[in-house]
């Protein structure tokens, strides 16, 4: 769910944000109203804002676009980090999409608020301006993660110099490539999981989050050594941490402190499942006498990874590192667009 904070100024600026707020209906909506609500006149709005870019992903000021200019400033990490920030009048006319127009989805949300309030949306992007594709924005759309934020420059000023820009798909595509991307370019961009390769000069990788880690260890494993062992498999198949989305084991294993512990600290779901369930999963898989002794499944690992990427296939099996064996499995995806 959406995280927002609204912040208004005036007691007209707070009837705004209270009509910004209806509009926002599936999102976690939090409003400051200062000025008006005797409860925040103690509160610092540097420090409001401060813990706002960190909690939040959606900022939406109602007042003045210098005062948020200025309190968000000291704060800004990068385009990658940093949250949506819109800007309202406190007369409801105007929605300015201030920051993160397109990883952080400011334009969206300013788009989203003006139909909702009956204001003009005021979206400033190059690529928005004149109906270009929007690399950052299709990757945001489309469940990928940019790895080379830098790169994102390159490809936009080439797609608006309407010069071609390369783009590779390890994916099925369906439709038809946006104007401006071709076969080859100066700049490109790779669509896959890998991120190793870079056949343009300037190549810029989509990585869809598409992949399940199984995991099995020995009880007590500390999440350093899980760390460890993931990220040497990852290193060594080229793959981002970002291309995973779920981390999956037997159900013995849904309290172990270490595994627990290691998808808390990367925002990953963990899901496990019964022996039994395991045992169902359609297959070859690399089977272990003792494991089948200890846990009543020939391997945890890959069955448990296939199990959690829905229908999918082994990119990587069994792999042992001292005590803990992890495997891959991806599931199906297109480049829709």
């Amino acid at each position: 769910m959406i995280r927002v904070k609204i912040i208004s100024f005036t007691a007209q600026g707070a009837q705004t944000a209270a009509r910004a707020s209806a509009v926002l209906t599936d999102c976690c909506v939090e409003r400051y109203a200062r000025g008006v609500d005797s409860s925040l006149q103690h509160t610092k709005l540097s420090r409001m804002v401060q813990q706002a870019m960190v909690d939040c992903d959606l900022i939406v000021f109602v007042g003045a676009t210098g005062i948020a200019v200025r309190m968000c400033a000291p704060f800004l990490q990068g385009k990658q980090y940093d949250p949506a920030v819109v800007v309202i009048d406190e007369q409801g006319k105007f929605v300015i999409s201030l920051l993160s127009g397109h990883l952080g989805g400011a334009n969206a949300q300013a788009q989203v608020l003006a139909d909702g309030i009956h204001a003009q949306a005021v979206i400033t992007t190059a690529t928005d301006g004149r109906s270009a594709f929007a690399v950052d924005s299709w990757a945001k759309a489309h469940g990928c993660t940019v790895h080379e934020v830098d790169q994102i420059k390159h490809v936009s000023g080439a797609i608006l110099a309407e010069q071609a820009v390369g783009f590779q798909s390890d994916f099925p595509i369906v439709g038809v490539l946006p104007k401006g991307l071709a076969q080859d370019g100066n700049s490109g961009i790779v669509v896959s999981v890998r991120t190793g390769q870079k056949p343009f000069v300037h190549t810029l990788h989509l990585v869809p989050k598409i992949l399940t880690l199984g995991i099995g260890c020995r009880r007590g494993i500390p999440m350093e050594e899980i760390e460890r062992a993931v990220n040497s498999v990852l290193k060594e198949e080229q793959i981002p941490l970002s291309a995973v989305y779920a981390v999956a084991s037997i159900d013995v294993k849904k309290d172990e402190l270490g595994l627990c512990t290691f998808c808390q600290e990367h925002g990953l779901p963990f899901l496990t499942y019964t022996a039994q369930e395991l045992l169902e999963v359609q297959g070859e898989f690399s089977a272990s006498a003792f494991v089948q002794h200890t846990v009543g499944v020939d391997n945890v690992c890959e069955r448990s990874a296939l199990q959690a990427s829905e229908g999918g296939r082994l990119v990587r099996r069994k792999t042992p590192c001292g005590g803990i064996t992890v495997a891959l499995a991806m599931r199906d995806w297109e480049v829709v667009f």
